[in-house]
């Protein structure tokens, strides 16, 4: 099974364009995190707070990495 490259519709290569939905899917999730362990704390459910801190935390690292990767290969 062959899949075309869609470079010729977005003008970026695939596996550019995927290290940027990558890196902007991880900024993303770490904002909702940060609303989901903000929701938890009101409601006095600090484990699930926690648990949405360690998952932001992650989504911030995937980021970064991605950031370096486009800086790296696009710069």
């Amino acid at each position: 099974m062959s899949f075309e490259e869609a470079g010729q519709v977005t003008g970026t290569k695939d596996k550019d364009y995927n290290i940027i939905w990558f890196t902007e899917s991880c900024l993303s999730n770490a904002l909702r995190m940060e609303r989901y362990a903000q929701d938890a704390e009101r409601d006095g459910d600090q484990e699930l707070s926690d648990f949405f801190h360690r998952a932001e935390a992650e989504s911030r690292k995937g980021a970064e990495r991605g950031k370096e990767l486009l800086a790296k290969r696009l710069g």
